[in-house]
């Protein structure tokens, strides 16, 4: 274990991490952007070890406390941290496969960050489940051949493993650890988005690509992403994300308060808000039940509802010069927006729609 990593949630060295992420966020707005320092920094203090098993060399925190690093690392870079969460949705389905070799190879590398790791499974949860698959895979001796395309992979031109889940002829579903130097892998450019761009999220081509048994993490089956995890799509971790930039936004509010009084009133009333929000959702992170109206869905689509509120609470508050392309409330207002639309279920998206029509529950 390393002497640097940051080890507890009260260790001094969070101060050092957040600065680094903070650094270069005002360059971070392109896909001509890429969080590399941000990214080695995490490698640095240890984050990537939170989320591997001391079985494994990690450190193995709690879902508890992985939560309140999310929000941490959120209020100080979005975009890394999503980034960040891409990565572990990949970590977590190796942790979780049966393929004990494959995991031996794969698992330290998590650790470090001398390779990319992503998931390209957008395709079978929320994005494009209701039309043909758009990557489909055929069996052959040793193997499937997979033909079509990842619609949504973030670090896309940054990746050298994705964890890929495609569709057979019979509907069966598998996920395969693509090696991304592997033939008939095109990796696309990245699309130009309205807000967290430097995500280089993009599409990913395989045309007659080979993957052998040996990279296979689980199926075939039906359903392939209910397999293992037990995740939800949309999970706790989304809401986290949704509060750190809810935070940092409160942050510039409470700011502009401090010079003005007649922002004090709105911005105590926010922040009260964000801390009820933060306790539900670590309330539910260990476990606890709540009350029937108070479900993970509607948690998220609280704090996806905040975050759009503070953000334009900020732009309110710096008034003009916030409207300025490159002022952080301008774009915390375009990045708030990608909680409406990031693996969003679609009771929560129902539940926006409602809202912003003026309609009860």
């Amino acid at each position: 274990m390393t002497s640097s990593w940051i080890k507890t949630l009260d260790d001094p060295s969070w101060k050092d991490l957040l600065s680094c992420l903070e650094a270069n966020w005002n360059s971070l707005d392109s896909t001509s952007a890429w969080p590399e320092s941000q990214l080695a920094a995490c490698a640095r203090y240890g984050v990537y070890a939170w989320f591997v098993p001391e079985s494994w060399g990690g450190l193995g925190w709690s879902e508890a406390d992985l939560l309140r690093a999310y929000i941490k690392l959120a209020s100080a870079c979005l975009t890394t941290t999503f980034v960040l969460t891409q990565r572990v949705a990949a970590g977590a389905r190796i942790l979780a496969c049966e393929n004990d070799s494959l995991k031996s190879d794969l698992v330290p590398q998590l650790l470090s960050n001398e390779r990319f790791f992503t998931v390209g499974i957008s395709h079978l949860t929320t994005s494009r489940r209701h039309l043909a698959p758009v990557l489909v895979a055929t069996e052959l001796e040793g193997g499937w051949v997979l033909d079509g395309y990842c619609p949504w992979v973030t670090g896309s031109t940054k990746a050298d493993t994705i964890v890929v889940g495609a569709t057979m002829a019979d509907g069966r579903q598998l996920l395969v650890a693509l090696d991304t130097k592997s033939s008939g892998v095109k990796l696309l450019l990245p699309e130009e988005l309205v807000g967290l761009s430097a995500s280089q999220t993009g599409k990913v081509e395989c045309r007659r690509t080979f993957v052998p048994h040996e990279r296979l993490l689980a199926g075939p089956v039906e359903n392939v992403m209910k397999q293992g995890l037990n995740a939800r799509t949309g999970g706790l971790q989304t809401s986290a994300l949704a509060l750190g930039t809810a935070d940092r936004a409160l942050r510039i509010l409470e700011s502009e308060a401090a010079k003005r009084d007649d922002l004090c009133t709105p911005a105590e009333a926010l922040r009260g808000e964000w801390n009820e929000l933060c306790g539900l959702l670590l309330r539910l992170a260990g476990g606890e039940e709540l009350s029937a109206d108070l479900t993970a869905e509607v948690v998220r689509q609280r704090a996806n509802s905040f975050v759009l509120r503070a953000a334009h609470a900020a732009l309110a508050a710096t008034k003009g010069a916030g409207y300025v392309a490159g002022h952080p409330a301008g774009r915390l207002c375009r990045e708030a927006m990608f909680f409406l639309v990031w693996s969003c279920p679609q009771p929560v998206t129902a539940a926006h729609l409602c809202e912003l029509a003026g309609l009860g529950n």
